[in-house]
């Protein structure tokens, strides 16, 4: 969508508020033994609160409030009886509806003890993501945003998944514009516009380059199998760089 006037703007940032405080509500209540429904539940207790609708429940009839995905899962993780362990690492993808708006973020927690490996992927996981937010502005193209993101990875000795793109969020959880790569992408000719609301969610790995599917209709994982992070913030190009609406507070 494209934020039009400041009634848009602020059900937009409403929205995104909710969904930042759940994510980090949830991630603050990780700890080992406990379930991922248990998790799960923590969040959709958090949104119902705010009077939010999960989006994946509400626009695909997903299985959970909120995406959690543990390990050699890497997204669209189903919450249920898995039991979160000393070492993993946990991905929680949170997105809802409100008032018509939706927003989308997510981040990624290694439960202590980690190996330096695995710490290092986290602090640089966020920091992919905030390169191609630097990218984000009206009339600046939107191959800037992959192209940074890969820069940092080749720099840093990582590889992105090519298949788990960002996308347009605002009226609905996914529209236009569609699959922005954040990775290097020479056919991307798509400029940003004033107001264009879409994801930035890099997909950072020791080792893995795709995301496949599994025995279930949602759960995504690496390939190869590697430890990989996701980071997510739902952002608005403005001519003064990017409005991130995720943020918690």
């Amino acid at each position: 969508m494209t934020i039009s006037d400041d009634n848009d703007l602020a059900r937009l940032k409403e929205i995104g508020r909710i969904v930042a405080n759940t994510l980090e509500a949830m991630g603050k209540a990780l700890e080992p033994g406990m379930s991922t429904s248990e998790l799960d539940q923590i969040g959709r207790t958090l949104l119902e609160a705010a009077g939010a609708r999960s989006a994946p429940e509400l626009a695909y009839d997903f299985p959970g409030a909120t995406c959690i995905s543990v390990n050699e899962e890497i997204a669209h993780g189903i919450p249920g009886d898995r039991r979160i362990a000393r070492g993993d690492l946990v991905n929680i993808d949170v997105s809802a509806e409100k008032n018509g708006f939706f927003a989308d973020t997510g981040a990624s927690f290694a439960v202590p003890p980690a190996t330096r490996a695995v710490e290092r992927l986290c602090r640089d996981g966020r920091r992919a993501m905030w390169t191609g937010l630097q990218q984000v502005g009206a009339g600046k193209p939107i191959a800037g945003i992959g192209q940074a993101i890969g820069t940092f990875a080749r720099k840093n000795g990582y590889s992105l998944v090519r298949n788990l793109a960002s996308h347009g969020v605002g009226l609905s959880l996914h529209q236009e514009p569609t699959e922005i790569a954040t990775w290097p992408d020479r056919s991307e000719r798509r400029i940003m516009s004033e107001g264009l609301v879409f994801t930035v969610e890099p997909f950072l790995s020791l080792g893995a380059e795709w995301a496949e599917d599994g025995d279930d209709p949602w759960t995504l994982y690496s390939s190869p199998e590697a430890p990989t992070v996701q980071y997510e913030h739902t952002v608005i190009a403005t001519r003064s760089g990017p409005l991130i609406v995720t943020m918690a507070g």
